[in-house]
């Protein structure tokens, strides 16, 4: 992959972006929603993404396939917060379904930790995972360590509950 930090947002990204969303989404991907989703479900949350990078609270970093797609994405959310402004958030991590499995996963959240450790005064990067999908494991791979967990903060069915799992990965 090829990837860009903080691409200029244009009407052509916003859509493939809405496009991988829904697509990672339908494909069982834990990033907000639950299948079906369409783009349009998407693009409100998405906005405020977007929002977000607009009013510099926020980064991006966007990866590409050969073929200029866009297959992958790592938003970052600054803390406002004067005693949190030493980490970050790390939030809608998505990887195309098509890349998954061959570790290209890996290789979105290494660049991520660079683009991270580039940024003046961030000491550590903190994301939350869905449970009961083995994501807990994927990001402890890649250095994170669990540091909570909420039981049965996530309800993505009437019966179905799940693990806010909170995710820790120190810079320094």
């Amino acid at each position: 992959m090829r990837f860009v930090r903080n691409p200029v947002i244009t009407a052509e990204l916003r859509d493939e972006l809405a496009g991988l969303w829904a697509q990672v989404t339908n494909a069982g991907g834990a990033v907000g929603f639950v299948p079906p989703v369409t783009e349009a479900d998407v693009r409100p949350v998405l906005e405020d993404h977007l929002a977000a990078l607009a009013e510099d609270r926020a980064r991006l970093l966007v990866g590409y396939d050969e073929h200029g797609r866009t297959v992958g994405t790592a938003f970052f959310r600054l803390n406002s917060h004067r005693l949190m402004r030493h980490w970050l958030w790390l939030y809608t991590v998505m990887l195309h379904p098509a890349r998954q499995g061959g570790g290209a996963g890996r290789e979105l959240m290494g660049v991520a930790e660079a683009m991270a450790r580039e940024m003046p005064g961030i000491e550590a990067i903190r994301l939350t995972c869905r449970g009961g999908m083995g994501l807990e494991r994927f990001y402890a791979s890649c250095g994170y360590q669990e540091v909570g967990r909420v039981p049965r903060a996530i309800r993505v069915a009437e019966d179905d509950y799940r693990d806010d799992v909170v995710m820790w990965l120190p810079l320094s």
